[in-house]
């Protein structure tokens, strides 16, 4: 997937904290950064082996957070740290 793709699906996120999350997923392993040699530059990201290796996990924390979803929000407005 390229920068701009990412950028327009995750909403709310600045460039700074993209490209500062997508540095840490690549120095941990996680995502593969593909940069082909063209004008103006194209650079790719993708999951590397260990991150769809997480995509299972991924999927089950999903769930639970959807069947949960009520409770969640009861705790979130609970909570003391939130305004």
């Amino acid at each position: 997937m390229r920068y701009g793709e990412l950028r327009r699906e995750l909403i709310g996120i600045t460039e700074k904290m993209l490209a500062q999350q997508l540095r840490e997923m690549e120095n941990d392993g996680l995502i593969v950064r593909t940069q082909y040699p063209e004008m103006p530059p194209k650079v790719e990201y993708s999951l590397s082996k260990f991150g769809k290796s997480f995509s299972p996990i991924l999927e089950q924390i999903a769930l639970w957070g959807q069947q949960y979803q009520t409770e969640i929000v009861r705790a979130i407005e609970k909570s003391p740290f939130t305004s």
